[in-house]
């Protein structure tokens, strides 16, 4: 068929896989391996296998100490262990009067009730006259004269001084100050070194500002956050005059019998408080269009006029067009690029403002005539950034003249420092020796040439005449 014919090894191949293939059909290998698979598949399907253990294997345990899981060793959370001791350690105190009790009365209720009758002694002989000093040079020599000794450092609250307040006796010097958690301590300066000074706890947090009443100096007014209250040495109670559920930051008396008040609340809004009025809620409270108010203060002379700091404000208003919202300031003190720490009229006419603002400058207003709007009269470069830890400064008056005021420093040496309206250095109040930390709370004496200032341990310096 067209097909080459094969050749002779191809015969005999094609011949062997013939006979191969007869051989195995005769050993029937094909049914005896079918046969085979078929008995392997049956003896598989009646055995049940047993399943291999897993090898247990060992998690890993990431061990952490109590401390990163915020545990006590008695397995409370370190948090409510925290609470517990502040609760502790820092009671809240109730509403209403207080009895005038030293914290430490167990041990020094003798000294204490001493000094408590010593105050009381001294605000019934009062006959306080304002003195000015009219020559700036002699008046810069009474400066030189006041230094401070290390027996006129005394430690008189617990922790870190917020205010501060100097009894206007010119026969004893009398010295109060608040702490950031409600202490008001005593200081019998002029009595002796054993006499010391004791605390009393008539507010749950910071006393952020305190004075004597400037009619009976037998009263102590306090301010915190939650109250304000009145020290009576004659009664041996802390009256409670305010309570207000706005946050309170600061207070100044409206008139000279200290009957009435004007208060600051951080909320940004002001109260007026009547001390005869019955109960102890404002009478009036107006949003005055603040973020918060730090410091309210009084003029001195015409006192329907009140000044307000605040976040980046410092505005003149008065106090007879206060309404609940839309109160318009009198006057605006412009130039405050960040927030103000304390802003505060001149003592005696009331004619200049000094401010203290984050932006590292004191500012000094004039405010004789209250325009809408008043320009700096003069900046001076200062370095207000106290940080966390320390009480922001707060430049107050000399009492006893117009165009001098005391502020805090961060210079070192440390120190105190005394400028002029115009914005001249006129005197540092240092020893190195003695002075070693920021007073950022100072005050200075009425009447005589004392100057007291408060750092952030609860210590009071005095700095006055030998």
């Amino acid at each position: 068929e067209g097909c080459s014919p094969l050749s002779a090894y191809e015969r005999k191949r094609l011949k062997n896989i013939t006979e191969n293939a007869k051989f195995f059909a005769a050993l029937k290998l094909h049914e005896v391996s079918a046969r085979l698979r078929q008995i392997a598949t049956k003896s598989q399907s009646h055995v049940t296998k047993r399943a291999k253990p897993k090898k247990a294997e060992e998690e890993t345990v990431l061990r952490r100490s109590m401390r990163l899981q915020r545990v006590e060793p008695s397995g409370i959370p370190a948090a409510e262990v925290l609470a517990q001791l502040e609760a502790e350690e820092y009671p809240q105190v109730p509403a209403g009067p207080l009895p005038m009790v030293p914290e430490d009365e167990v041990e020094n209720s003798k000294l204490a009730e001493e000094l408590l009758t010593t105050w009381m002694r001294i605000s019934e002989v009062l006959l306080l006259v304002r003195k000015v000093l009219p020559m700036l040079c002699r008046y810069q020599d009474s400066l030189s004269s006041m230094v401070l000794s290390q027996e006129n450092i005394r430690k008189v609250v617990k922790y870190r001084v917020c205010s501060m307040a100097i009894h206007p006796s010119e026969s004893l010097l009398l010295v109060a100050a608040g702490d950031k958690t409600g202490q008001v301590g005593l200081w019998n300066v002029s009595g002796r070194s054993e006499e010391g000074a004791h605390t009393f706890v008539p507010h749950s947090f910071s006393v952020t500002c305190m004075k004597f009443s400037p009619c009976n100096p037998a009263h102590l007014l306090s301010l915190s956050m939650e109250s304000l209250r009145c020290g009576d040495v004659t009664k041996a109670v802390f009256d409670e005059l305010c309570r207000s559920e706005e946050e309170l930051s600061s207070f100044d008396f409206l008139d000279d019998s200290a009957s009435s008040a004007i208060t600051g609340c951080w909320g940004g809004s002001v109260a007026v408080v009547d001390r005869r009025a019955p109960g102890t809620s404002p009478e009036l409270s107006a949003d005055i269009g603040f973020r918060r108010v730090r410091t309210v203060h009084v003029h001195p002379v015409n006192r329907q006029y009140f000044l307000a700091a605040g976040s980046v404000d410092v505005c003149v208003y008065d106090v007879r067009c206060l309404k609940a919202s839309g109160t318009r300031p009198v006057s605006s003190l412009q130039g405050h690029t960040k927030s103000v720490a304390s802003a505060y009229f001149s003592p005696v006419t009331g004619s200049r403002v000094v401010t203290v603002c984050a932006d590292d400058m004191l500012r000094v207003y004039d405010t004789s005539s209250l325009s809408p709007t008043v320009a700096a009269l003069s900046t001076i470069r200062h370095n207000n950034n106290t940080g966390r830890w320390l009480t922001r400064f707060q430049a107050v008056w000399d009492p006893r003249r117009e165009d001098c005021f005391v502020v805090g420093s961060m210079a070192r040496p440390r120190q105190v420092e005394l400028f002029q309206d115009t914005g001249k250095l006129l005197h540092t109040f240092t020893n190195p020796h003695c002075l070693s930390s920021v007073c950022s709370i100072n005050v200075l004496h009425p009447s005589q040439n004392i100057l007291v200032g408060g750092n952030s341990s609860g210590r009071l310096h005095v700095f006055k005449e030998e």
